[in-house]
């Protein structure tokens, strides 16, 4: 019998009973294979343009011109930054090269450009792939949700901190700085020692890239480049994993009705992306080809979506209609859908 792959599963908390797979899911097993020259490329098409809009970004800010031309360029660079976090999902999932000791020693790279610890982020990712969808798993990798019941059944401080984090403003405004320069400079729930060290080893790192940069262009050019870039770098990655499990028809399921085919085809979009916002968010809007085979590499998620029918029943998630999903907010067990308040 087959079952799920292990890299999906991996979480130390119990799980709901494995599952046969279906016969189209081992078609998907060919697309794993990781192609280094593909990845290489990929470094080098998203780290140069990256350090070349640094270097414009330096050039406005010294020369005294206008800010606002300094953070146009900033938007640009963080679109390139989410890109060289996908990467660094790569790397986390192993798929990014063949050769494990290059996904790490790479995974260590973009998390210093991130602000992300590799080890730390693997731990809860992995968690996330074994539990999404579950309503008795959350608290791993996942946008705190709670179900309509928990929520009319608590405080009304708990129900007021939800509403806050549930908000535009502080999910993907102040949440990004807070994620991003702060929570992630401390090691997650459950981590042991790897992770911890880890954690101190990247922000060794993001301070030695600092005091290096600082030196050589000033700290006032450092923070006027560094703080909006990794800000809109991480209001857009914070928005992309909203969408991708937080959307009208998604699917949640109590653990012993927890079903992981219908967990990644139906609790994971399908964010129809234009293409070159595609190319910038590294296909990761195939989400649901993602959960069915988190080895499978990013530059192959679409080739792995076109060449099995299956997967192209989803459907798709525009970049317009998305823009309700902000409006949901509570899991409704007994109609089966998220709501708003």
């Amino acid at each position: 019998m087959k079952t799920v792959n292990a890299d999906a599963m991996t979480s130390e908390r119990k799980q709901p009973t494995r599952r046969a797979l279906p016969p189209w899911h081992s078609d998907m097993t060919r697309f794993r294979e990781p192609n280094n020259l593909k990845a290489a490329w990929q470094v080098a098409n998203s780290l140069v343009p990256y350090g070349c809009l640094w270097l414009l970004m330096i050039m406005t800010v010294r020369s005294g011109g206008s800010y606002w031309l300094t953070l146009a360029l900033a938007v640009v660079a963080a679109a390139f930054l989410v890109r060289i976090f996908i990467l660094f999902h790569d790397c986390v999932h192993g798929s990014l090269f063949r050769s494990k000791g290059l996904n790490t020693f790479f995974g260590y790279v973009f998390g210093v450009l991130v602000f992300t610890p590799f080890e730390d982020w693997r731990f809860s990712h992995l968690k996330h792939h074994g539990s999404y969808a579950n309503l008795d798993a959350r608290g791993f990798g996942d946008i705190w949700t709670m179900t309509r019941t928990e929520y009319d059944a608590s405080s009304w401080a708990t129900r007021l901190g939800y509403r806050l984090f549930r908000s535009p403003l502080v999910l993907l405004g102040l949440g990004a700085l807070f994620s991003f320069l702060l929570r992630f400079r401390l090691p997650g729930y459950q981590t042991k020692r790897k992770e911890r060290m880890s954690v101190l080893l990247t922000n060794l790192l993001i301070v030695a890239v600092a005091l290096i940069v600082a030196w050589a262009v000033g700290w006032k050019t450092y923070v006027l480049i560094q703080l909006p870039v990794i800000w809109l770098a991480g209001a857009l990655g914070i928005w992309l994993f909203y969408v991708q499990h937080q959307f009208e028809g998604v699917y949640w399921a109590r653990r012993n009705d927890w079903d992981p085919v219908r967990a990644a085809m139906e609790g994971s979009s399908f964010y129809d992306l234009p293409p070159v916002l595609r190319w910038l968010s590294g296909n990761i809007g195939y989400h649901h080809v993602h959960h069915l085979g988190p080895r499978i590499p990013n530059y192959r998620l679409k080739e792995c979506f076109d060449a099995i029918p299956v997967l192209k029943s989803r459907q798709p998630l525009t970049l317009r209609n998305s823009l309700a999903c902000i409006r949901l907010k509570l899991w409704d067990e007994e109609r089966q859908e998220l709501v708003a308040f």
